[in-house]
Formats: C-alpha cells, structure tokens, sequence
C-alpha cells in the first residue's frame, strides 16, 4: 500500500479532501528545510572531549569501550574481548565491507560468519553508522551489510564504530543520515529500520530490579577506530 493510499483513506475517514495548495507547499517546505531544534551545551565540545564524552555516557550506561589505533587493530581487539568474556572465539559478522577488509587471517583462532545474526550466536560483530556523544548512543540503521537482527539477537554485541562518526547531538547524526543514505525505492533518506542503542539491553520492570539481557544483547562492547586525527587526545597521539 502507497503512502498516497494510506493519507486518502485517513483523509475520508475525517471527512476532509486535498490540502489546498497553499497548505501543501507549507508542509512539503518544512519537510524539505530540516529545522535544526535545540541542540544541547554539552554535546558542544572540542573533538577530543566530544568523543571522551561519548565513551563517559556509553560506560555509564553499562557498555565498555576500546579504542584502536587503525582498523587493522580490531581483530586483536575482537579476540581480547572474547577472551575476557570467557566466550568462544566465534561470533557473527555483519557483511560490511569495511569489516570485510580487516586482517583477520592474522587471527586463525577467530571464527566468523558474515550473515544475519541468529538465535543461537553467542557474540556479534557489528558496524556502527554512528555515535552520539550527547547520551552515549549508537545509530545503526538497517541495510544488506548491517543486518538488524544482529543487534538484538546475539547474546554478546560488539560494534565497530569510527572516530570520525561520532558526532555530538542527535539532529547532526540524523543529518548525517540524510546525506548518505537513500532509499533506492522512495527516493527518501529513511531506512526500514533505525535503532537508537544506548548500553546493553535491561529492564526493571519487575519489582524494579534491574536485569541485563532483557530485550537483546546482555553486553555491549564498542570498538573505536581512531581515524580522526583531530578527536585523538594528546595521551593518545
């Protein structure tokens, strides 16, 4: 069903017609505008503390964080998170190609899989599209090389995300979002899905208590890649 059938059916259904011309090209001028709302103050950092400021608020939220130097460095990266969780060193990988092109024949213990995620996987590893330093949240919109399920089914999820797309608020993440991503379909900037990840999966529905795991991945663990010279602080240059 067209998004024209669906407004005219709820057009009848209030007994309204067509906008006047008038009201249309208000509403199809503000679509295209793309207001800028209130951006918060402390999102509004130098590049080395906007992304210590994403780290705070992902740690904060129960996540961990690593920071490497190149993407060449995620697979030991990858292997010394495994290790550390006790988990076995195989996890599923989303085809994208800037994971695809990582060393890691380097590391023949690693074991992966590039495909959807599924019931039974352990671990994930995944590509972030973006983060948003002001909660410490990971953008990560659907498509073919970054498949939804592994962010929710895995109990283990880890995420590689570049320095250079950590951005401070959520409008510049959105923004960014607009400018890469088209539906080949709508022409529009909209994916089937976008998730909004800040921290691992919990809930206190229940008596309040606090529980790990409820919705999706129980850990969360994010891989920085420090390809932003001006986001590296001078302990790490």
């Amino acid at each position: 069903m067209s998004r024209d059938t669906i407004l005219n059916s709820i057009r009848r259904g209030l007994k309204r017609g067509p906008l006047p011309a008038d009201q249309k090209a208000m509403l199809d001028s503000r679509l295209m505008a793309h207001p800028t709302h209130i951006i918060p103050a402390r999102s509004r950092l130098p590049r080395p503390q906007q992304v210590a400021l994403f780290i705070a608020n992902l740690e904060k939220e129960f996540a961990t964080a690593a920071r490497v130097p190149d993407a060449d460095s995620v697979p030991a990266a990858v292997a010394d998170y495994l290790a550390a969780q006790n988990l076995p060193a195989r996890f599923a990988m989303a085809p994208h190609p800037m994971l695809a092109a990582m060393p890691w024949d380097r590391f023949p213990m690693l074991s992966f899989e590039a495909r959807r995620g599924q019931g039974s996987d352990q671990a994930s590893l995944q590509h972030g599209f973006a983060g948003i330093a002001e909660t410490g949240t990971l953008m990560l919109p659907s498509a073919p090389e970054r498949p939804t399920s592994l962010n929710l089914l895995p109990d283990a999820a880890m995420v590689v995300l570049r320095a250079s797309d950590i951005v401070g608020a959520y409008e510049e993440a959105w923004a960014k979002l607009r400018a890469t991503n088209q539906d080949a379909l709508t022409g529009g900037f909209m994916p089937r899905n976008v998730m909004l990840v800040t921290g691992p999966s919990r809930s206190a529905d229940i008596e309040q208590t606090l529980e790990l795991g409820a919705h999706g991945p129980r850990n969360l663990h994010v891989i920085i890649v420090d390809d932003d010279p001006a986001a590296i602080p001078d302990a790490l240059a």
